[in-house]
Protein backbone atom coordinates (compact mmCIF):
# COMPACT_ATOMS: atom_id res chain seq x y z
CA UNK A 1 0.00 0.00 0.00
CA UNK A 2 1.30 3.44 -0.87
CA UNK A 3 1.82 5.77 2.06
CA UNK A 4 -0.49 8.36 0.50
CA UNK A 5 -3.28 5.80 0.27
CA UNK A 6 -2.62 4.55 3.78
CA UNK A 7 -3.27 8.04 5.15
CA UNK A 8 -6.17 8.81 2.83
CA UNK A 9 -9.51 9.94 4.19
CA UNK A 10 -12.83 8.43 3.17
CA UNK A 11 -15.64 10.15 1.32
CA UNK A 12 -19.24 9.82 2.56
CA UNK A 13 -19.88 7.20 -0.13
CA UNK A 14 -16.90 5.15 1.06
CA UNK A 15 -17.96 5.51 4.70
CA UNK A 16 -21.44 4.35 3.73
CA UNK A 17 -19.97 1.26 2.05
CA UNK A 18 -17.66 0.73 5.04
CA UNK A 19 -20.59 0.43 7.41
CA UNK A 20 -22.72 -1.60 5.02
CA UNK A 21 -19.85 -4.09 4.89
CA UNK A 22 -19.52 -3.98 8.67
CA UNK A 23 -23.26 -4.51 9.12
CA UNK A 24 -23.19 -7.52 6.83
CA UNK A 25 -20.34 -9.06 8.81
CA UNK A 26 -22.21 -8.63 12.08
CA UNK A 27 -25.24 -10.32 10.52
CA UNK A 28 -23.04 -13.19 9.33
CA UNK A 29 -21.96 -13.73 12.95
CA UNK A 30 -25.52 -13.91 14.29
CA UNK A 31 -25.25 -17.55 15.33
CA UNK A 32 -21.86 -17.06 16.98
CA UNK A 33 -23.16 -14.13 19.03
CA UNK A 34 -26.29 -16.08 19.94
CA UNK A 35 -24.18 -19.01 21.16
CA UNK A 36 -21.88 -16.76 23.21
CA UNK A 37 -24.80 -14.88 24.78
CA UNK A 38 -26.73 -18.09 25.40
CA UNK A 39 -23.98 -19.40 27.68
CA UNK A 40 -24.46 -16.69 30.32
CA UNK A 41 -27.11 -14.28 29.01
CA UNK A 42 -30.59 -14.29 27.50
CA UNK A 43 -29.37 -15.69 24.19
CA UNK A 44 -30.89 -12.88 22.13
CA UNK A 45 -27.84 -10.71 21.52
CA UNK A 46 -27.11 -12.17 18.08
CA UNK A 47 -30.71 -11.71 17.00
CA UNK A 48 -30.79 -8.13 18.20
CA UNK A 49 -27.48 -7.16 16.63
CA UNK A 50 -28.39 -8.79 13.33
CA UNK A 51 -31.74 -7.00 13.24
CA UNK A 52 -30.23 -3.65 14.16
CA UNK A 53 -27.55 -3.76 11.49
CA UNK A 54 -29.97 -5.12 8.91
CA UNK A 55 -32.27 -2.14 9.44
CA UNK A 56 -29.30 0.23 9.41
CA UNK A 57 -28.07 -1.21 6.12
CA UNK A 58 -31.53 -0.86 4.59
CA UNK A 59 -31.54 2.83 5.52
CA UNK A 60 -27.97 3.37 4.33
CA UNK A 61 -28.77 1.94 0.90
CA UNK A 62 -31.74 4.29 0.50
CA UNK A 63 -29.86 7.54 1.10
CA UNK A 64 -27.15 9.47 -0.71
CA UNK A 65 -25.15 11.14 2.06
CA UNK A 66 -23.18 14.38 1.93
CA UNK A 67 -21.69 14.29 5.43
CA UNK A 68 -20.14 11.72 7.74
CA UNK A 69 -22.39 12.94 10.56
CA UNK A 70 -25.54 11.88 8.71
CA UNK A 71 -24.21 8.36 8.21
CA UNK A 72 -23.41 7.81 11.88
CA UNK A 73 -26.77 9.26 12.93
CA UNK A 74 -28.68 7.08 10.48
CA UNK A 75 -27.00 3.91 11.75
CA UNK A 76 -27.48 4.77 15.40
CA UNK A 77 -31.12 5.81 15.11
CA UNK A 78 -31.92 2.73 13.01
CA UNK A 79 -30.49 0.49 15.72
CA UNK A 80 -32.25 2.26 18.56
CA UNK A 81 -35.64 2.16 16.82
CA UNK A 82 -35.40 -1.43 15.57
CA UNK A 83 -33.72 -3.23 18.47
CA UNK A 84 -35.22 -1.69 21.57
CA UNK A 85 -33.94 -2.56 25.02
CA UNK A 86 -30.56 -1.78 26.54
CA UNK A 87 -28.51 -3.19 23.66
CA UNK A 88 -30.32 -1.00 21.15
CA UNK A 89 -29.67 2.12 23.17
CA UNK A 90 -26.04 1.28 23.94
CA UNK A 91 -25.04 0.24 20.43
CA UNK A 92 -27.09 3.05 18.96
CA UNK A 93 -25.14 5.44 21.17
CA UNK A 94 -21.94 3.97 19.74
CA UNK A 95 -22.89 5.74 16.51
CA UNK A 96 -24.84 8.78 17.75
CA UNK A 97 -23.01 9.53 21.00
CA UNK A 98 -19.97 11.11 19.38
CA UNK A 99 -21.81 13.57 17.16
CA UNK A 100 -22.84 16.19 19.73
CA UNK A 101 -21.26 19.53 18.88
CA UNK A 102 -19.53 18.11 15.82
CA UNK A 103 -19.57 20.34 12.75
CA UNK A 104 -20.64 18.70 9.45
CA UNK A 105 -17.74 16.61 8.15
CA UNK A 106 -17.26 15.62 4.53
CA UNK A 107 -14.32 13.21 5.01
CA UNK A 108 -13.42 10.58 7.60
CA UNK A 109 -9.80 10.13 8.66
CA UNK A 110 -8.25 8.40 11.66
CA UNK A 111 -8.37 11.51 13.84
CA UNK A 112 -12.05 12.15 13.21
CA UNK A 113 -12.96 8.50 13.76
CA UNK A 114 -11.00 8.44 17.02
CA UNK A 115 -12.69 11.64 18.15
CA UNK A 116 -16.19 10.37 17.35
CA UNK A 117 -15.66 7.02 19.03
CA UNK A 118 -13.96 8.49 22.09
CA UNK A 119 -16.95 10.78 22.64
CA UNK A 120 -19.30 7.85 22.01
CA UNK A 121 -17.42 5.76 24.57
CA UNK A 122 -17.84 8.48 27.17
CA UNK A 123 -21.54 8.78 26.35
CA UNK A 124 -22.03 5.02 26.68
CA UNK A 125 -20.21 4.90 30.01
CA UNK A 126 -22.29 7.77 31.34
CA UNK A 127 -25.53 6.20 30.13
CA UNK A 128 -24.85 2.58 31.09
CA UNK A 129 -22.60 3.15 34.13
CA UNK A 130 -20.36 0.24 33.13
CA UNK A 131 -16.57 0.40 33.32
CA UNK A 132 -13.59 -1.78 32.48
CA UNK A 133 -13.79 -5.16 34.19
CA UNK A 134 -17.59 -5.27 34.35
CA UNK A 135 -17.81 -7.87 31.54
CA UNK A 136 -19.55 -5.64 29.00
CA UNK A 137 -18.85 -4.17 25.58
CA UNK A 138 -16.78 -1.49 27.34
CA UNK A 139 -14.04 -4.09 27.91
CA UNK A 140 -13.45 -4.24 24.15
CA UNK A 141 -14.49 -0.71 23.19
CA UNK A 142 -12.33 1.29 25.59
CA UNK A 143 -8.98 -0.33 24.70
CA UNK A 144 -9.90 -0.22 21.01
CA UNK A 145 -10.68 3.49 21.16
CA UNK A 146 -7.47 4.15 23.09
CA UNK A 147 -5.44 2.31 20.47
CA UNK A 148 -7.19 4.17 17.68
CA UNK A 149 -6.59 7.51 19.38
CA UNK A 150 -2.90 6.81 20.00
CA UNK A 151 -2.37 5.90 16.35
CA UNK A 152 -4.32 8.94 15.17
CA UNK A 153 -2.18 11.24 17.30
CA UNK A 154 0.93 9.81 15.65
CA UNK A 155 -0.68 10.34 12.22
CA UNK A 156 -0.50 6.63 11.45
CA UNK A 157 -3.57 6.54 9.19
CA UNK A 158 -6.88 4.68 9.20
CA UNK A 159 -5.54 1.23 8.42
CA UNK A 160 -2.87 1.25 11.11
CA UNK A 161 -5.36 2.69 13.59
CA UNK A 162 -7.99 0.07 12.87
CA UNK A 163 -5.45 -2.74 12.97
CA UNK A 164 -4.39 -1.61 16.43
CA UNK A 165 -8.00 -1.11 17.51
CA UNK A 166 -9.01 -4.59 16.37
CA UNK A 167 -6.11 -6.19 18.21
CA UNK A 168 -6.95 -4.23 21.37
CA UNK A 169 -10.62 -5.21 21.10
CA UNK A 170 -9.68 -8.88 20.69
CA UNK A 171 -7.54 -8.72 23.81
CA UNK A 172 -10.41 -7.04 25.64
CA UNK A 173 -12.78 -9.83 24.64
CA UNK A 174 -10.33 -12.42 25.93
CA UNK A 175 -10.07 -10.61 29.27
CA UNK A 176 -13.85 -10.74 29.75
CA UNK A 177 -13.53 -14.50 30.24
CA UNK A 178 -11.90 -13.87 33.62
CA UNK A 179 -14.46 -11.30 34.83
CA UNK A 180 -17.58 -11.64 36.96
CA UNK A 181 -20.48 -9.87 35.25
CA UNK A 182 -21.86 -6.70 36.81
CA UNK A 183 -24.82 -6.24 34.45
CA UNK A 184 -27.62 -8.23 32.81
CA UNK A 185 -28.65 -11.82 33.38
CA UNK A 186 -25.01 -12.88 33.67
CA UNK A 187 -24.81 -10.84 36.87
CA UNK A 188 -26.93 -13.46 38.65
CA UNK A 189 -24.43 -16.21 37.79
CA UNK A 190 -21.60 -14.78 39.87
CA UNK A 191 -18.41 -16.81 39.43
CA UNK A 192 -20.19 -19.22 37.09
CA UNK A 193 -19.84 -16.57 34.38
CA UNK A 194 -16.05 -16.87 34.57
CA UNK A 195 -14.64 -18.67 31.55
CA UNK A 196 -17.21 -17.21 29.17
CA UNK A 197 -16.59 -14.18 26.98
CA UNK A 198 -19.03 -11.29 26.78
CA UNK A 199 -21.25 -11.13 23.71
CA UNK A 200 -21.35 -7.32 23.55
CA UNK A 201 -17.57 -7.12 23.67
CA UNK A 202 -17.43 -9.73 20.91
CA UNK A 203 -19.70 -7.59 18.74
CA UNK A 204 -17.41 -4.61 19.25
CA UNK A 205 -14.45 -6.73 18.12
CA UNK A 206 -16.38 -7.85 15.01
CA UNK A 207 -17.15 -4.21 14.18
CA UNK A 208 -13.52 -3.14 14.36
CA UNK A 209 -12.33 -6.26 12.54
CA UNK A 210 -14.81 -5.61 9.73
CA UNK A 211 -13.84 -1.95 9.44
CA UNK A 212 -10.18 -2.95 9.20
CA UNK A 213 -10.97 -5.51 6.49
CA UNK A 214 -12.88 -2.94 4.43
CA UNK A 215 -9.96 -0.50 4.52
CA UNK A 216 -7.54 -3.28 3.58
CA UNK A 217 -9.72 -4.25 0.60
CA UNK A 218 -10.27 -0.64 -0.42
CA UNK A 219 -6.59 0.22 -0.71
CA UNK A 220 -5.06 -3.13 -1.64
Amino acid sequence: MEKSLEKASLTPEQVKELFIYTGEKVQENKQLLTKIDGAIGDGDHGIGMSLGFKKANEKLRQIEFTTINEIFKTIGMSMISSMGGASGVIFGTLFTGGLKGLEPQEHLDSKLLANILENALNAIKQRGKADLGDKTMIDALEPAVLALKQNAESDAGLLAGLQAAEEAAAQGVEKTKSYIAKFGRAKTLGERAIGHQDAGATTVWIIFKSMKEYIENLFE
